[in-house]
């Protein structure tokens, strides 16, 4: 039986990838509207993984995904493919004052910092060395503060372009089908009611094709609200994801030369121009700077391509690098000694209760007229929501997700990471 896995990004490829584990891969089929793959969240993320950084309805997957992340890196040379590594990640603050954490979930809509997401410590003692820590490439200013947020072992970072790659031309290999640039357009029921075929419109040649698939699995990031409504038009289901714009900029510091001998760090900020700015040093020699992000920047349409950045807010990300990365001149100002790599603006999936969901859709759900096969013989299926823990989520969410639809023993407890469970 056909499972059609509507998105190419990050999640949409984990879980094509986890699928042809365990069915032939001929019989997973990923499409993708966008004219440009990972033009989006999955190709501008900065990367950015923990272990335990989570809400206790995420820490199963977390750790999960965690480890998988690890383990792929180690079998395929991850560091050289797609920049993995191990991370020390710090909160960086003008002054101490400034530098504590409050818990909370919700910081990437406040503008506030990650670094909240963190587990907290009671035992702050070996805090007071974090400051030999503070990586070369930070410009440092007299009073500020570096905070040590991680323990050894339980962050690291990537690049996410590179990752979505590699994950593409492994399930190429493997026979997974990838239609691009395409889109499904309806999916239809057989003479019992139940889904059987998919229709995918060539987006270059304009052909139609009748897919026959008895699972849908829709991981379309940000736009799987309009995907979910597209395909079941009579459903009164409305999926409660909606979108978060974010400005990121990546660039070359003389200061930073991304061997493999150097140690490479996250660095999470509270001083910035009006929101809170998060870098990550990668192996390679590039180091990723955002955290300018907005509710009100409309979504484009899934196959208009790469987003344009609004010029006023990059300038502001642009603004920030040389403040917090560029090196004074003796008088006070920053020498201009940063080279832009490239500018980017993604759409994030975001939940109104800061949760993804990773869930099966019930056929109610569905609206009149369509229903699918039970268990493991069929489905429609929904990952989404994430938000800025895309990336770091990504595998265990492509693995369970898989595990759900083929009716295998889950890796991970997602019963917290419902579509109703608010």
């Amino acid at each position: 039986m056909s499972s059609v896995v509507i998105g190419a990004g990050i999640i949409g490829l984990s879980t094509a990838y986890y699928l042809s584990d365990h069915q032939p891969p001929s019989s997973v089929h990923v499409v993708e509207s966008s004219p440009e793959l990972f033009s989006s969240a999955s190709g501008f993320a900065g990367g950015f993984l923990a272990k335990d950084w989570f809400a206790p309805q995420l820490l199963s997957l977390g750790a999960l995904s965690f480890e998988l992340h690890k383990k792929l890196a180690l079998a395929y040379g991850g560091r050289e493919k797609w920049c993995y590594s191990s991370t020390t990640s710090v909160g960086y603050s003008p002054s101490r004052k400034d530098s504590g954490q409050q818990r909370g979930e919700d910081w990437l809509r406040h503008g506030t910092s990650r670094a909240q997401a963190a587990p907290l410590e009671e035992d702050d003692t070996d805090k007071s060395e974090a400051a030999d820590l503070a990586p070369s490439w930070l410009r440092r200013l007299p009073g500020d503060h570096i905070e040590l947020i991680s323990d050894e072992g339980t962050t690291a970072q990537l690049d996410p372009l590179l990752l979505c790659q590699f994950l593409l031309r492994e399930c190429q290999k493997r026979g997974v089908r990838l239609h691009h640039p395409a889109t499904v357009t309806s999916a239809s029921a057989d003479f019992r009611g139940e889904l059987a075929s998919a229709r995918i419109v060539d987006l270059s040649s304009g052909t139609e094709t009748d897919l026959p698939c008895t699972r849908v699995i829709i991981a379309a990031g940000a736009w799987s609200r309009r995907v979910f409504a597209g395909l079941f038009r009579h459903s009164h289901l409305d999926i409660p994801v909606t979108s978060l714009a974010g400005h990121s900029i990546i660039i070359k510091s003389p200061r930073w030369k991304g061997q493999a001998h150097d140690g490479c760090h996250a660095v999470y900020s509270t001083h910035g121009a009006g929101f809170s700015p998060e870098m990550f040093a990668r192996a390679g020699g590039n180091i990723y700077l955002a955290g300018l992000n907005s509710a009100v920047l409309p979504l484009p349409e899934a196959n208009s391509g790469k987003a344009m950045v609004v010029r006023e807010m990059m300038e502001r990300v642009r603004e920030t690098s040389r403040m917090l990365l560029g090196q004074s001149d003796g008088d006070g100002k920053e020498a201009d000694d940063l080279e832009v790599v490239r500018e980017g603006l993604c759409f994030r999936p975001v939940t109104p209760w800061g949760l993804p969901i990773v869930s099966r859709v019930i056929d109610e759900d569905l609206g009149p007229g369509m229903a699918t096969r039970s268990g493991a013989d069929g489905g429609v299926y929904l990952a989404s929501g994430h938000g800025p823990w895309g990336i770091a989520l990504s595998l265990g969410t492509g693995l369970v997700l898989a595990e759900i639809a083929q009716g295998r023993p889950l890796s991970a407890d997602v019963s917290g990471l419902g579509l109703k469970m608010k």
